[in-house]
């Protein structure tokens, strides 16, 4: 407890190598008195548990495979080496040895479900549609989640279905958006739908929705484009469509009056919801998204909490603003230097490309400068420390940061 500065007394459990399952299960049923033991088909043999952990590790699809395969041939009930094998066999484009494998999981196993659930993703990408579609409703009714919508909405979206008696495509990503509201994926995938179906207000809606939930996302903003001119915004259409483009370099062409992308759809590949960007801890209630009045009071938590380096408690203060006001270049600006800060370029050349597309600013060119150094672009450096200059001449970072690139050369 980091408030009151204490600590819990520790905790130990010792036994034989064999009998590591058995250790744990006793350490956490100390740790957690309400906590069950693994099941027997979770408690395989370490000679099988090696190779499985040896195989979630390798770097090489190949080479995982060998490793799981081995810890299969030792242990044939290891389901949960079934499902590892069924990802790497899905990762190198091999849906039918991945369906094999999610098959192979009995309808008994505690990981059935996740097991069926992966047999569906197989025969989508396999193009098997009506036994996807069975797949995915027969776990829709036996107990439905956004998930299990999700994918209903994407295979009735790739075979084109529009009878309403079987559900269109709208229908089952509404389900799924209404199921996990705070997912961007199914926000997307609803304007998504939206957009094809080439009904705007749906589409302008649901895409605005995504991107509050993750701005950075082009696919999201280009679709957005084409939304905004079918509803005549032709200038809010470009800058999406710019922005998109900045985002991502498949989109830098891209002309006024090309129709949405096709193929965006997002396949959900596992059951299990990702929470980890919870938009239902960046805002109270709905009725407090628009008030202006609430995002400054965030910005200007997030800042004091960045100078005192409280960079966790600083970007969830940054997503309640995002949430609230998704073009904050402040905010944007913020989240970059914390992922400069932590020694993720890439993400903090996202956030800064967005800050200066909501507004140029010379603090904004120098961050994104020193994340071009950091990705060892020193070319990319160089013109973003000059655009700084140009708007702010005296700037004593960019000149600090032009220094460093002279002295480099």
């Amino acid at each position: 407890r980091l408030d009151v500065g204490r600590a819990d007394a520790e905790v130990t459990e010792r036994g034989e190598l064999h009998d590591l399952f058995g250790v744990f299960a006793r350490l956490s049923k100390r740790l957690e008195p309400g906590g069950t033991a693994p099941a027997e088909g979770e408690r395989p043999p370490l000679e099988a548990l090696e190779p499985y952990v040896k195989g979630l590790l390798a770097e090489s699809p190949s080479t995982q495979a060998t490793f799981l395969e081995t810890a299969l041939e030792r242990y044939p009930r290891y389901d949960r080496a079934r499902l590892a094998l069924w990802q790497v066999r899905t990762e190198q484009g091999d849906h039918e040895a991945a369906l094999a494998a999610a098959r192979a999981v009995p309808d008994t196993s505690p990981l059935s479900r996740r097991a069926r659930f992966a047999g569906g993703v197989s025969l989508l990408e396999l193009e098997q549609y009506q036994a996807a579609f069975d797949a995915f409703k027969a776990l829709a009714d036996q107990s439905p989640d956004a998930a299990v919508f999700n994918n209903l909405g994407v295979v009735q979206l790739r075979r084109g279905v529009a009878d309403r008696s079987t559900g269109t495509p709208i229908y089952f990503f509404t389900k799924a958006a209404q199921a996990d509201p705070d997912d961007p994926d199914y926000s997307f995938n609803l304007g998504y739908a939206y957009a094809l179906d080439r009904d705007v207000q749906g589409a302008l809606y649901w895409l605005r929705e995504s991107l509050r939930r993750n701005p950075t996302d082009a696919d999201a903003h280009v679709v957005l484009a084409v939304a905004l001119e079918g509803a005549g915004s032709t200038v809010e259409a470009t800058r999406e469509r710019t922005l998109a483009g900045q985002l991502a370099s498949k989109y830098t062409f891209r002309r006024a009056g090309d129709p949405a992308p096709r193929g965006l759809e997002r396949v959900r590949h596992s059951a299990e919801t990702n929470r980890a960007r919870r938009a239902s801890q960046a805002i109270a209630t709905t009725a407090q998204r628009d008030q202006r009045d609430l995002a400054t009071y965030h910005l200007d938590r997030a800042r004091r909490l960045f100078e005192r380096e409280q960079d966790r408690e600083a970007m969830a203060e940054l997503r309640r603003v995002i949430y609230l006001s998704p073009y904050e270049a402040e905010a944007h600006l913020l989240i970059g230097r914390i992922h400069l800060r932590a020694g993720r370029p890439h993400e903090a050349i996202d956030a800064l490309k967005i800050s200066i597309w909501s507004r140029d600013s010379a603090a904004a060119h120098v961050a994104l400068a020193e994340a071009w150094l950091a990705t060892d672009d020193a070319a990319l450096a160089r013109a973003e420390v000059a655009r700084a200059l140009q708007l702010e001449p005296d700037s004593a970072e960019a000149k600090k940061l032009q220094q460093r690139l002279d002295g480099g050369r």
